[in-house]
């Protein structure tokens, strides 16, 4: 099965045309030649970019010498409104010092620990789409999956559920936020003084500071919360009362909120985003769905989540074709040679997972979805090549595990429950606003799934 993929531009267009493109959606924006580039360059007035695809250059970027190769401003010019100075947007000292404090709280051991939470938000999730379908009905399965995305990051976060009131609010506001804000921002191909006011839209900056404000009021709680000895044993009073090892600083109140607000963009974008693609692509490969569901079958606790290969698989394979951050950039520090090319200092370098995962020199049937190439020796080659969903090196995702503990079970848990099916006419089209989407949604037709041995509801 090929699910969608977006319609490449022509080879050459103008400066202006292409800018306007990349705005709007940086996939449709690209050429179709990059799907098999190891390199390429894009010239503008105000810089230069690269595009590496070339494992050996990915390996020395993310892995050998990342710190010479600190993220890019130009990505957090359109974020920082919202994310203020995050570990998503820092370099440096301040990265180190935040990573410190923030790891720990993502320790397989501590993993173990948000699992049960993650299950609670899966039996939500199947209990309102069974709600909802009644004997069958067509569903926007994106706003299903934003919806349980958000529910396991408050249950495990600040163990709250979606339907607490501030919860509520800070995830519709999300959504809002997420479907007008462009990846880009004009700042990001214009260089700019520091203190020359930034393009963001109105809306933008009010909706950011709308979610900062709910954000506050739940850090506060928990700070008194932590100062009263009630507060919960979860991610939130975790991350709030680690201290630095080599300073003994913990987070201030604000700097904690900086922290949430990638948390949630990065735990229920990002989330939200695979889930629904895996979910599509289970409805168009029946075989896989029923192969997942039979497995869900197996399983009745959430410590049973390593079970769940089959999921997990899909999951994977759902990763590779719709990465939710479909690229990363970085900047140099100095001159560079790459392939005998000659790189400046303050070149933009950008690394795709969009085209690494499809690039046709490194994978077999790079458009197809096919679970099956994780357990073949070809496929777990081209993993360790090209396969790159939660960035990695030293800036990998601190939530990687946790992502892939969450997605393969909330996808068995509504896939044990339902049977989905595409609707006739409305394939998906991948878009990049925040994180890879569909243009109009994702509709499936959904109904309970039946036994087979009974022919009853399961």
């Amino acid at each position: 099965m090929i699910p969608p993929k977006p319609i490449s531009r022509p080879d050459r267009v103008s400066l202006w045309r292409y800018l306007r493109l990349f705005r709007r959606d940086i996939l449709s924006a690209q050429p179709e030649r990059l799907y098999g580039a190891w390199m390429a360059e894009f010239r503008t007035p105000f810089f230069r970019s690269y595009l590496a695809n070339d494992p050996a250059l990915v390996q020395i970027i993310l892995r050998d010498r990342p710190r010479d190769f600190p993220k890019s401003d130009r990505i957090g010019e359109g974020l920082r409104p919202l994310l203020g100075q995050s570990v998503f947007l820092t370099n440096g000292p301040l990265w180190d010092h935040q990573r410190r404090i923030i790891d720990p709280a993502f320790e397989r051991g501590r993993l173990t620990q948000s699992l049960p939470a993650m299950w609670e938000a899966g039996q939500a999730m199947v209990t309102r789409v069974l709600n909802q379908i009644g004997q069958s009905t067509e569903i926007e399965i994106e706003e299903i999956a934003s919806h349980a995305a958000a529910d396991v990051i408050f249950r495990t976060l600040f163990s709250i559920p979606i339907d607490d009131e501030i919860a509520a609010q800070v995830f519709h506001e999300f959504r809002a936020y997420q479907r007008g804000q462009p990846i880009l921002n004009l700042a990001a191909f214009i260089p700019l003084p520091r203190w020359m006011p930034r393009f963001h839209r109105a809306e933008t900056k009010r909706a950011a500071n709308r979610i900062r404000n709910l954000i506050t009021q739940l850090v506060d709680q928990r700070r008194d919360a932590i100062a009263n000895g009630t507060a919960p044993d979860d991610l939130a009073t975790r991350i709030m009362t680690t201290p630095d090892p080599k300073t003994g600083q913990c987070f201030t109140a604000a700097e904690m909120v900086d922290q949430v607000a990638i948390f949630f963009l990065a735990g229920h974008e990002t989330s939200a985003s695979a889930l629904g693609w895996a979910l599509y692509c289970c409805a168009a490969a029946p075989e896989w769905q029923d192969r997942i569901a039979n497995e869900a079958a197996t399983v009745s606790d959430p410590n049973d989540v390593k079970r769940l290969t089959t999921s997990r698989d899909v999951f994977r394979e759902t990763l590779r074709l719709y990465p939710p951050v479909p690229m990363m950039v970085r900047e140099t520090t100095r001159p560079e040679t790459f392939r005998k090319r000659a790189i400046p200092k303050a070149a933009q370098v950008v690394l795709s997972p969009w085209h690494l995962h499809r690039h046709t020199k490194l994978w077999n049937d790079p458009d197809t979805f096919d679970p099956a190439r994780w357990q073949t020796d070809a496929g777990r080659q081209s993993a360790r090549d090209a396969y790159i969903p939660f960035s990695a090196g030293p800036r990998v995702c601190p939530g990687a595990g946790f992502a892939m503990a969450e997605g393969p079970l909330l996808l068995s848990m509504l896939l044990r429950a339902v049977e989905i099916t595409p609707v006739a006419g409305k394939s998906p089209q991948p878009v990049a606003h925040l994180t890879v989407r569909a243009r109009d949604g994702i509709w499936l037709h959904v109904r309970p799934r039946r036994s087979p041995d009974t022919g009853t509801k399961g």
